[in-house]
């Protein structure tokens, strides 16, 4: 088969063969049976569907009277140009796709080499992803990934692997114990209690925390454009979740983080194709009902005492965050969105 590209084309050598043929007026049967192989495979040599050996080579020499270096030739050329053929039809196919990256904001991230020239944005994207070429990113048993995002588009997906890749290469730092989720089960009270630490103190302890129980948890800086809060992932033995502080609120913080266990602890981790919108949703519920238990808050709704001193007063009794209150009725609508916006804190999160 013939291969092209912009630069090159790759005859095979059978093309030589079928001339040979053509001028004896020999048909493909009788040159199988003086060649003592199958029909099939001599079609699949002329074609370039199978390599051509020495061992046939020498055959050749016998049958045709052509020199076997010729046809060894002849193949190591073709299979060279098969592979710069290929080469730059991928490097052209990747230059389309890492137009999409946010390249320039990676860079200076410092999670790839600065640079304008599109082939070498091309080298360094297929390094970071650790591809040899980046139409395999398209493949859900490389990307396996369960998110919350508040939106997908092309672009989106592509910002995605980027920050996911980053928190990936991030934890391979972090030494964890072996996965280990009826223990993560079983500290998720303690780490909900310090929704109402600092950042600075709670962060150390949640990372310290999740690594016991083989979870790897990597702070970044969000990526334009991902509309991105969270992402978690199966990576070797361990379990990483990335979280960004976007939109710096308490409230979402917190809900992205327990969204990224809830995945882990139902078990859509690693899971093939990724999280669906039933499991988003499941999350989604799951990381409410234990920020918040569904009863308390039904109770308090019910009371219909929605003032900033009842607020603090039921965040008090639950021990957690003014803030995590605040967003949750503000989703429930209970309240506007401006309402009470000053009980949620904002964080600034090494990393991120």
């Amino acid at each position: 088969m013939v291969r092209r590209s912009r630069s090159f084309i790759a005859t095979p050598p059978g093309a030589s063969i079928r001339e040979q043929l053509d001028d004896r007026g020999m048909s493909q049967k009788e040159f199988a049976a003086r060649m003592d192989m199958s029909e099939k495979h001599i079609s699949k040599l002329i074609n370039g569907d199978v390599q051509l050996t020495a061992e046939t080579a020498v055959k050749l020499e016998i049958v045709l009277g052509v020199p076997a270096k010729f046809w060894n030739n002849l193949e190591a050329i073709y299979r060279e140009k098969v592979i710069k053929a290929e080469a730059e039809n991928d490097m052209e196919a990747d230059e389309e796709i890492a137009k999409r990256f946010p390249y320039g904001e990676m860079a200076q991230l410092g999670w790839v080499p600065m640079t304008r020239n599109s082939k070498e944005r091309v080298e360094n994207l297929r390094k970071y992803f650790e591809v040899v070429r980046l139409l395999l990113l398209d493949d859900d048993k490389i990307t396996r990934i369960a998110c919350r995002r508040l939106a997908v588009t092309d672009k989106s997906d592509l910002a995605l692997m980027a920050w996911v890749q980053e928190a990936r290469i991030k934890a391979r730092d972090i030494a964890t114990a072996p996965i280990y989720i009826k223990g993560l089960i079983s500290v998720l009270p303690e780490i909900r209690k310090m929704t109402v630490l600092k950042p600075e103190v709670f962060c150390p302890k949640i990372q310290t925390l999740l690594a016991e129980q083989g979870i790897a948890l990597v702070f970044l800086p969000h990526l334009k454009g991902s509309f991105l809060q969270g992402a978690s992932l199966v990576d070797g033995n361990k379990i990483v979740v990335g979280l960004t502080a976007r939109g710096k609120d308490a409230d979402r913080f917190w809900f992205s983080l327990f969204h990224e266990l809830a995945h882990i602890v139902l078990g859509h981790v690693g899971q093939q194709g990724g999280t669906s919108e039933a499991d988003e949703s499941a999350a989604d519920q799951w990381s409410g009902d234990v920020l918040i238990a569904s009863d308390a808050f039904e109770k308090f709704r019910d009371e219909g005492d929605y003032s900033e001193r009842r607020v603090v007063q039921f965040a008090h009794e639950q021990g957690i965050a003014p803030g995590i209150v605040v967003g949750r009725m503000q989703l429930e609508r209970l309240i506007t969105y401006r309402r009470l916006n000053h009980l949620k804190e904002k964080y600034e999160i090494a990393g991120s």
